[in-house]
């Protein structure tokens, strides 16, 4: 087996380093949320963890882990006779992100207990990771049934397998461990809320740490178990150091000001409930402990918010992720001179060793207001096609709000989401079917249809049935899935206004944030002056639409015809690449065409060519003023779908509007 990468031999990382083995030294605090750009030794740090953790004592033949001293009196394997037990590593157990719900809290055996009325049962991931850690790897992707059995257990500690009136409860208490790409898309506020801590990292851009870093890499590679050996005294040191703060943990002391001091910057970064509160008094009791101290001082209570406070204070996936340390300075140095923080130095000071967190800087990154509107609307004519002329200064996106729900129609069979119907493995029960591989939700009034008939030439004739795999039948369940929204959007100067842009982007926005709460991939086609743009290809990540959008630049001519083929073929390349997800095209325009040979009846025949090819879409009508040309709408009868007016899109109209997507019959 190949050695692990030492948890000592990680270059940098200071932070990540730092949220892990505060977790080592106290388990309370929650779990670490990692989040980074691929490629930054995320994985690598959290399985180096699990070599640096106390070995835990187990009931030997327990698959449930009980602790001997106190097994769990409701434990399936049990009753266990007290002080039977071993001691084993503490385990670090990975959750794949297409796992299966059975793979995760354990399965029955269906067919045993139909057939012979035994109680068999598998036990799952939760299982094993009680008193370990529980690692997920891309944990943003996680599918929501998946999500919802994992808050379950991490929020008490039990994990409750119901099927068919058999019911099987273990205890499940475990580190939860998550790292993920931000450009992938954003976690669920409920599940985000579940990590103590989080942590952002990135690659350094410091040559030197750079050029460390592979050479470790490599050195690791060429020779894991010499490498190893080469950091054992440091991997060793390290560990007794964990073994010291935990022993020390018990006897800091969490003073009344430093207490006060939490409760006003957790007040003053606004964030919902009292779970930051709690996490924040545990970290700053851990970073104590790890600094050897038995007194919190306010550097712990520094230290503690900005690592438990980022991921807990956005509002919206659009915010910018981290905290206003001049804020948090301000807010600590208030309740200081009010009741005193229990330390005495004007400026706080990082704890020393691995990883003192430092400060990630100001991630705000607010955007100064764009220069003065434009005179009035221009309209085509007022430019010279070939970008001359009309060029204007991106305008700001108007307020979004909550858009009405736009849906696929039919049913679909893609990725777990909130959006259209879909056959999914959650849901209501519609029908039922022969297993078509491992049993999935057992049909149980479908199968004993299925045996009754047979149980004669089985020899049965009195009680009961005989219930065979050919009988067995499992539940065919409807949810939703989550799609691809593909936003076509005219940048020409006919929208160029900066009012009615504004208005176009905040709808937009909008939109985003509802396919960020729908959970789709989206991406982004403009189209101005002579050709269109894909300005963002498919992505599950809504803040790099959302930022594109922001900068988008306006004017010239209408090539209407051409960014409607851009999207044909982006959707032509997304077919490929997941046939099982199915697209949404927004269009946002006015619908003028006036760009490129033949404008107008080349844009019918591109919608065409897209309704024949079953795309389902939507117009949004953008059109203002007191004459109205109507040309969305008739765009949007050639793609087969609806037209919607930027005030049919809110939710909270009154306007007539078909919710559903809509292909002509």
């Amino acid at each position: 087996m190949t050695s692990p990468y030492p948890f000592t031999a990680i270059v940098g990382m200071d932070d990540l380093r730092l949220a892990l083995l505060l977790n080592a030294v106290s388990p309370a605090v929650g779990g670490v949320l990692v989040r980074g750009e691929k490629g930054t030794a995320k994985s690598t740090a959290v399985r180096a963890l699990s070599a640096l953790l106390p070995e835990v004592e187990v009931v030997s033949w327990c698959r449930f882990s009980c602790d001997p001293a106190a097994p769990d009196p409701a434990c399936p394997d049990g009753p266990h006779p007290v002080g039977d037990g071993t001691t084993r590593p503490a385990r670090l157990v990975e959750l794949p992100v297409g796992a299966s719900e059975d793979r995760l809290v354990g399965a029955l055996d269906i067919e045993r207990a139909l057939a012979e009325g035994v109680k068999a049962f598998e036990p799952g991931l939760l299982a094993h990771a009680h008193r370990g850690v529980l690692y997920v790897d891309e944990v943003n992707l996680l599918s929501d049934f998946l999500v919802d059995s994992l808050l379950d257990a991490a929020a008490m500690g039990t994990a409750y397998v119901e099927r068919e009136g058999v019911s099987v409860r273990y205890a499940s208490r475990f580190l939860l461990v998550g790292t993920m790409n931000p450009e992938e898309g954003e976690l669920r506020p409920q599940l985000l809320d579940r990590f103590g801590l989080t942590v952002e990292v990135a690659a350094s851009r410091e040559t030197d740490e750079r050029v460390e870093v592979v050479r470790r890499r490599l050195a690791h590679d060429d020779d894991p178990a010499g490498f190893a050996a080469r950091w054992a005294d440091e991997e060793e040191a390290l560990r007794q150091r964990i073994a010291a703060a935990r022993a020390l943990l018990p006897s800091v002391r969490l003073g009344d000001a430093a207490l006060r001091q939490i409760a006003a910057t957790c007040a003053a970064f606004e964030v919902d409930g009292m779970r930051a509160d709690i996490v924040m008094a545990r970290t700053a009791t851990a970073l104590a402990a790890w600094a050897g101290r038995t007194d919190v001082l306010a550097e712990d209570v520094r230290q503690a918010a900005l690592l438990a406070l980022p991921h807990r204070r956005r509002r919206s996936p659009f915010d910018a992720p981290g905290l206003d340390q001049q804020k948090l300075d301000e807010t600590l140095e208030r309740e200081r001179g009010e009741g005193g923080g229990g330390d005495d130095d004007p400026e706080p000071t990082p704890p020393d060793d691995d990883g003192d967190g430092g400060g990630d800087g100001d991630r705000d990154g607010g955007q100064d207001a764009d220069g003065p509107s434009p005179g009035q609307e221009h309209s085509d004519a007022d430019t010279d096609g070939t970008g001359g002329g009309g060029e204007r200064t991106p305008a700001p996106a108007g307020k979004p709000f909550t858009a009405r729900a736009l849906t696929v129609p039919g049913v679909g069979e893609g990725a777990a989401g909130r959006r259209s119907r879909a056959r999914t493995a959650q849901g209501r029960t519609t029908g039922d079917r022969r297993p078509q591989d491992a049993l999935g939700k057992l049909h149980v009034a479908a199968t004993l249809r299925a045996a009754a008939p047979h149980q004669r030439a089985r020899g049965r004739s009195g009680p009961g049935l005989v219930i065979r795999r050919d009988d067995l039948r499992e539940a065919v369940r409807e949810g939703r899935e989550s799609n691809l929204v593909l936003f076509v959007v005219d940048a020409s100067g006919s929208m160029a206004a900066r009012q009615r842009m504004s208005a176009v982007k905040g709808a937009v926005l909008s939109l985003l944030l509802d396919a960020y709460q729908r959970r789709d991939k989206v991406g982004l086609v403009t189209f101005r002056r002579s050709a269109a743009d894909l300005v963002l290809p498919p992505t599950s990540s809504v803040d790099a639409a959302a930022a594109r959008l922001e900068l988008l630049p306006t004017g010239g001519r209408t090539p209407l015809a051409e960014g409607l083929l851009r999207a044909r073929e982006v959707l032509r390349v997304e077919r490929l690449r997941d046939p099982a997800r199915r697209p949404l095209l927004v269009a946002v325009t006015d619908g003028r065409a006036t760009g490129g040979p033949e404008p107008v009846e080349r844009a019918r025949r591109a919608a065409r060519l897209l309704a024949a090819e079953g795309t389902a879409s939507v117009v949004v009508d953008c059109e203002s003023g007191p004459v109205r040309l109507g040309l969305a709408g008739a765009l949007a009868r050639e793609l087969g779908g609806p037209a919607v007016t930027l005030d049919e899109l809110r939710a909270d109209t009154v306007a007539a509007l078909v919710n559903n997507v809509r292909r002509a019959a």
